[in-house]
């Protein structure tokens, strides 16, 4: 389902109905199927991709720079992200012909919230309220739905992920596209060879899924790959894709909009 927003359409643009068709529309279907579907086709309207580029995001970023080398790719510049995190960013970018916009946290909201930029010691909900949640929400104002790079295999809260949900953790209820919900660390690994990806410089340093420095660590062997985010904490997600995620520190001030 494809529809038209004008100035006034503030309702969610899919339904729960529609995240079960076009999860039967593309069963047996390949990602670059899937992925030309939603770009090209436009099956699920206005899209941007999100991407950390972490451990394994050179994957669906070269998929879809094959396919519609123009889609905005959203990544999140926190402020708190490894050096290599950005290196490989610009890397990725400059290889592929990304079209990447970054967005930034509003000033004012880390002045009054974070200052002194420890909140993630002790906040950690807050401050990735602050630093994602909020510019994300912002950013998406004009987009219909997100493609995400999240894989089933990764966490025991991510199986069983669908290729198509409705997105949660925001009021709208945008589409939710998981091009990847269906790979293993196998394919990914072979996609990685067979098309000579670059691999991101922390992966072979021991960290399998890579987020903010403060609160990502090394992963022993035969722990879940996303065990080093907030290690410590009962915490597993950003902010991003979790339902219902409370908006309390991340608040949108009057007038707020994303850095492009």
């Amino acid at each position: 389902m494809t529809r038209k927003r004008d100035r006034i359409d503030t309702g969610p643009v899919f339904s729960e109905t529609d995240a079960v068709r076009l999860n039967r529309l593309y069963r047996g279907a390949d990602t670059r199927e899937l992925l030309a579907g939603v770009l090209l086709d436009r099956v699920a309207g206005e899209v941007a991709v999100v991407s950390s580029f972490g451990a394994e995001s050179a994957v669906l970023l070269h998929l879809i720079a094959g396919i519609a080398p123009a889609t905005p790719i959203l990544f999140l510049e926190t402020g708190k992200h490894f050096a290599e995190t950005l290196a490989y960013r610009d890397l990725l970018t400059a290889r592929l012909g990304l079209n990447v916009v970054n967005l930034t946290p509003d000033p004012e909201l880390l002045a009054t919230r974070d200052a002194n930029g420890l909140r993630w010691s002790y906040d950690p909900d807050g401050c990735c309220d602050i630093r994602k949640v909020a510019p994300l929400a912002a950013a998406l104002t004009g987009f219909d739905a997100t493609i995400t790079g999240r894989k089933g295999f990764q966490s025991d809260t991510r199986a069983g992920l669908p290729r198509f949900e409705i997105d949660r953790s925001d009021k709208l209820g945008r589409l939710k596209v998981n091009p990847l919900a269906d790979w293993n660390a196998e394919a990914l690994a072979g996609y990685f060879v067979g098309h000579d990806l670059p691999a991101h410089p922390l992966v072979a340093e021991g960290y399998p899924s890579i987020g903010c420095s403060p609160c990502t660590s090394l992963v022993a062997p035969g722990e879940d790959p996303r065990s080093g985010r907030w290690r410590g904490w009962d915490k597993t997600e950003c902010g991003i894709h979790v339902p219902g995620q409370p908006q309390g520190e991340g608040e949108l001030p009057p007038g707020y909009e994303p850095a492009f």
